[in-house]
């Protein structure tokens, strides 16, 4: 398993306005990025973790799961956290035309303001597959698709011993913005390992900066 795929190492050409797979790496930071929830019992528990370690990150939230769970979308919010786009049910977006591929956007967005009372949010396109219809219209309207730089593979619902080791074998850098997935219990037990030892390491756990409207 590789959390640096070739795919990121090409994305990295694209300029960051456009597409983000880092964030500032000043200090030693590292940037938790969730997608897919809210969960009803999984979200919760990473919240919980994330506050006893005081370290704040960004959930990429789908628009249908945040109306489903609307109390801990209020959390996320009023504990720091950064709320992402991740579209409204999570198709895949090479198989949309593009006028459908913006009606998810724009309804998640607006799902979204209510929480936060913000317009527009950073999108993160489901399972990572965006068209260059998107990549055009989102250059043009200086909108930014939020990718990331070291893949925790959470997804694969590995044992999270196997997730804490490859962590280990391939640790993350400062500035690399680290995708992983609130809907499972392996992701949670990688995090009640993994949090205490990278603030031992002196990370910081931090949320992207929110993106600016143009």
């Amino acid at each position: 398993m590789n959390p640096r795929p070739k795919k990121l190492r090409l994305l990295r050409w694209l300029p960051r306005r456009l597409v983000l797979t880092s964030a500032p790496a000043d200090d030693r930071v590292l940037y938790l990025t969730f997608d897919d929830g809210p969960h009803p019992e999984f979200t919760p528990r990473v919240l919980d973790l994330l506050a006893a370690h005081d370290g704040h990150a960004s959930f990429f939230l789908l628009g249908q799961a945040a109306e489903n769970q609307p109390r801990i979308v209020e959390r996320i919010v009023s504990e720091g956290h950064l709320i992402g786009n991740h579209s409204y049910n999570h198709p895949h977006f090479t198989r949309l035309a593009w006028a459908e591929q913006r009606a998810q956007i724009e309804r998640t967005d607006r799902v979204l303001e209510a929480f936060d009372q913000r317009t527009q949010h950073r999108f993160r396109p489901p399972s990572g597959h965006f068209t260059m219809a998107l990549l055009a219209n989102f250059a043009l309207r200086r909108r930014n698709i939020a990718y990331w730089s070291y893949d925790s593979m959470d997804y694969q619902r590995k044992p999270a011993k196997s997730l804490v080791n490859l962590m280990r074998e391939d640790p993350p850098r400062s500035g690399d913005v680290v995708l992983m997935h609130d809907d499972n219990a392996a992701t949670v037990g990688m995090l009640e390992q993994m949090l205490p030892e990278w603030r031992a390491q002196g990370f910081t756990i931090r949320r992207l900066p929110e993106e600016t409207p143009a």
